[in-house]
């Protein structure tokens, strides 16, 4: 899409105006046909040309309905969707205007249906608000472009992402982890998320942008990494981000998750302080093999019962642990699904990168949180997709 001063059009999205303008042209086509014949009776039966009208108006209505219904996502990058605020702020004093005045502000010659589908992109941002015709600031746009502290910007940009339709979605569902490669991350988009497969590039591209534009990137490691800013959705009424309360998986009483990781140091204590909790909040029982499974009898036999009887895993990958590698062969053997852990890219093994890996920030002082939170996420996901946390051979042949 370019930034241009006319905004460019979007397909499948404002048919009303689309459906408008054909009518329009289609009710003066059959207007100047009329006044050509002109016949002084009409004879019943006889065609004439409103049937001829009606036909091309019908079987223009049947081409916008084969596109499929319109995007829920904004149509526009973070960015640019905050250009009509903007010449709001800096050419109306940031008080509401019509919105062809809005238009006219932002360098528009009036409002047409691109321009509509722009406004569009900014509420569903939530940078503006309309009613009876007229747009109003929100206090988010107004941070966003005249922020009056150094994090008042990125929080009102963030929020922006976590308000759009979609964006939300699939930020919340990778946030922490690095976006997959392709076909992987296209596949996602089209099957868990819905978005029609003509319009996934399009939503590729605008939603890195914005995630960029809202320093949600990390791009020095290998992969591209999704920042974790907290389990977080927009609040209804496009007020400011708040917490997203979680659900149980759907499983049965009783069933289990079980965790593999060091025992000893840092890495030992997370099991009380980070898996635990985490594995208890989406509904599950946590077991570990030296705290919960070792008795009488042979170790690898009790770690092969308790992998094989477990819902879901958790490996924690930091520091290449031989006995967690051994146990995690054991589990993709048995085709688990398992929730992957690491502190650092480079613990996670070239050949298991095309699997959902957390990736954590021991720098952020509120990572622990962050971390107990997603892997909770995590393990509803792999009991309600478990396809997608299974070890499959063939995709690294």
């Amino acid at each position: 899409m370019t930034d241009t001063n006319e905004a460019t059009a979007e397909p499948g999205e404002d048919k009303i105006a689309i459906l408008a303008t054909t009518a329009d042209t289609d009710t003066k086509a059959a207007a100047q046909s009329s006044s050509k014949k002109a016949p002084a009776r009409k004879t019943p039966g006889r065609k004439g040309p409103t049937r001829k009208a009606a036909k091309k108006t019908s079987g223009t209505a049947k081409s916008v309905a084969a596109r499929g219904p319109a995007p829920k996502y904004p149509r526009h990058s973070l960015e640019k969707a905050l250009r009509i605020p903007r010449a709001l702020i800096e050419q109306n004093a940031g008080k509401p205007a019509t919105r062809d005045e809005a238009v006219r502000f932002a360098g528009g010659t009036g409002l047409n249906g691109p321009w509509s589908v722009e406004i569009s992109s900014g509420q569903k941002y939530g940078f503006l608000t309309s009613e009876n015709g007229t747009i109003t600031l929100t206090d988010r746009a107004r941070r966003a472009i005249s922020p009056q502290s150094e994090t008042d910007r990125q929080a009102a940009l963030r929020e922006g992402i976590l308000e759009a339709p979609d964006f939300s979605s699939v930020y919340n569902y990778f946030r922490g982890e690095a976006l997959p490669d392709e076909p992987y991350y296209a596949n996602a988009l089209r099957d868990r998320f819905k978005i029609p497969a003509d319009k996934v590039p399009e939503f590729q591209q605008l939603f890195q942008e914005s995630l960029d534009y809202a320093d949600l990137l990390d791009r020095s490691g290998p992969q591209t990494r999704v920042l974790d800013v907290g389990r977080t959705d927009a609040q209804s009424g496009g007020g400011r981000a708040g917490p997203l309360v979680a659900s149980k998986a759907n499983v049965a009483p009783g069933a289990s998750c079980f965790v593999m990781q060091p025992f000893s140091g840092a890495l030992g204590s997370y099991y009380e302080s980070i898996f635990k909790p985490a594995i208890a909040q989406a509904g599950l029982a946590p077991i570990r093999a030296d705290a919960d499974i070792f008795a009488t009898g042979k170790i690898v036999d009790q770690i092969w019962r308790g992998i094989n009887e477990s819902a879901v895993l958790v490996a924690e990958l930091t520091s290449k642990n031989p006995n967690v590698f051994y146990e995690l062969g054991l589990a993709h053997a048995l085709h688990k699904p398992v929730v992957l852990v690491s502190s650092n890219e480079e613990d996670v093994p070239f050949d298991l990168r095309h699997i959902r890996v957390i990736v954590y920030d021991q720098t952020d002082p509120f990572w622990g949180q962050k971390l107990i939170d997603k892997v909770a996420d995590n393990i509803r996901s792999a009991v309600e997709n478990p396809e997608d946390a299974i070890f499959h051979i063939d995709e690294v042949r």
